[in-house]
């Protein structure tokens, strides 16, 4: 009888022991409360010293993942098993999160430093009234453009990739939202166009703009162009500040046709474990000298007002990342599609880049 008593007992610890070790793995990955938070986030998009500053100042400990396109980050959430705390989509995926119930309200009263966010970035579209997201960063779609290697031309219009002299010298982001947008802005249609013909005429366009396309890439092209492997590239207005500052010979511009303009926001994921840490994150990176901070880590452009005292002139007067309201009052935010209406924009993408062999 002792030794079952004792077995028992061993038994009893044993499982108590393994209880023990899986909560605290659990906590150390970031899938349980308050000790730490995990931030799910695109890479290289925000300052590591903040990170530990953040760190420092509330004993939470940060995990850190990213993801590399906004429908890898909603397949990731939705199949569930990952208890992210915070998570910065753009703005259409915010709405479709929204629509598949994938997000918590915010408690406004935990968020004091959303005071310091500029007044155009608010309520907008894909979320009134900031009841799910909070502004992390904005900006546009644009060309860059190296005017030496161009004999001294400069280029106004998305019309001015289909000249003859670019012939071989265009590189393009691999997405397909970007690559159909500039067959449908340069035709005068709505980047959230799902008229098939307009579709159609869109992409019969851009299959006249093959012989102009070097290559179609990812992150390299940012590489690629400031070693002037190109003249010119369709870039996203924060990659086109980091180009720029790698190689000053070459300029940004948002064509006159207009583009997208677009919001990353932060959210909180119904995934989280950790909702007031989650609150005292982003109440800590709307904070102006963190948002600061961050800006001139990441290059792209803060929506926080009062972070602008904190900048040097020569980021916050450049209108080509900084255009008054003048000029994004005319462009236009990506829209959620739908799935089906998203997949056929990729299947027309596809044909593109096949027709380009």
């Amino acid at each position: 009888m002792k030794k079952v008593v004792q077995m028992f007992v061993t038994v009893f610890v044993v499982a108590f022991l393994l209880i023990y070790v899986t909560a605290r793995f659990n906590t150390f990955r970031g899938y349980s409360g308050g000790e730490t938070l995990t931030v799910y986030n695109w890479g290289d998009y925000v300052d590591p010293d903040l990170i530990t500053a953040f760190e420092e100042e509330t004993g939470i400990k940060v995990i850190y993942e990213t993801f590399e396109s906004n429908e890898a980050m909603l397949t990731k959430i939705a199949h569930g098993g990952n208890a992210f705390d915070v998570v910065v989509p753009s703005d259409y995926a915010i709405n479709k999160m929204k629509e598949q119930g994938m997000l918590i309200p915010l408690d406004h009263s935990l968020l004091p430093n959303l005071q310091y966010t500029d007044q155009r970035f608010l309520d907008l579209p894909f979320d009134e009234g900031n009841q799910y997201s909070v502004p992390y960063f904005w900006g546009t779609l644009g060309i860059i453009y190296n005017s030496e290697m161009l004999d001294g031309r400069h280029l106004t219009s998305w019309h001015d990739l289909w000249d003859e002299s670019l012939r071989n010298k265009v590189l393009l982001v691999d997405s397909a939202r970007e690559v159909i947008g500039i067959g449908l802005d340069s035709l005068g249609y709505s980047l959230n166009d799902t008229n098939p013909e307009h579709l159609h005429q869109a992409q019969r366009k851009l299959f006249d703009l093959v012989p102009n396309v070097k290559a179609i890439v990812g992150d390299e092209i940012k590489m690629l162009l400031a070693n002037e492997e190109a003249a010119v590239g369709l870039v996203w207005s924060g990659d086109a500040a980091l180009i720029i500052d790698e190689n000053p010979k070459l300029d940004y511009i948002i064509p006159v046709e207009g583009t997208n303009v677009w919001f990353d926001n932060m959210v909180i994921p119904t995934t989280a474990r950790n909702i007031e840490g989650a609150h005292m994150f982003i109440n800590f990176m709307l904070d102006p000298e963190n948002a600061a901070q961050n800006t001139e880590y990441v290059g792209y452009s803060t929506p926080n007002r009062a972070a602008l005292e904190y900048l040097p002139e020569e980021i916050t007067g450049d209108q080509r990342f900084y255009p008054g309201p003048e000029i994004t009052d005319k462009l236009e935010l990506y829209e959620n599609l739908g799935r089906r209406m998203l997949a056929y924009y990729n299947e027309l993408f596809l044909e593109f880049k096949m027709h380009r062999k």
